[in-house]
């Protein structure tokens, strides 16, 4: 029986800290901070990886001439991983421009003295 007692306080103490947790993430969420890491693949990369991919190179012989400008990895070649998750934002972008718009007017609303 107490030990009935103490797993049943350890799972309402998880889902405490659960709450919280998530009240947390949105409450950051709503001030514009998102978590995680910044992407690898900047603006200026996207757009000379989608020009060269149009001229026909592949995506492997690009990479080796991209160089990540900032973070722990600065000065090194991104991962084919980055570029492909790149290249999907992208295409979800342009599929969905007025998703996007959305999303910036939702984020100028929440931002103070706008």
């Amino acid at each position: 029986m107490l030990f009935a007692f103490f797993a049943a306080m350890a799972e309402t103490e998880r889902e405490n800290i659960r709450e919280a947790t998530l009240e947390g993430l949105n409450a950051a969420a709503r001030k514009g901070n998102h978590g995680g890491r910044p992407p690898v693949i900047t603006d200026d990369m996207l757009h000379t990886l989608l020009r060269r991919r149009a001229n026909g190179e592949s995506l492997h012989d690009i990479r080796l001439d991209l160089i990540i400008p900032t973070g722990k990895r600065k000065g090194r070649n991104p991962s084919l991983a980055s570029i492909y998750r790149a290249l999907t934002e992208h295409e979800k972008r342009q599929a969905h421009p007025e998703a996007v718009d959305q999303a910036h007017a939702d984020f100028a609303t929440l931002q103070p003295g706008t």
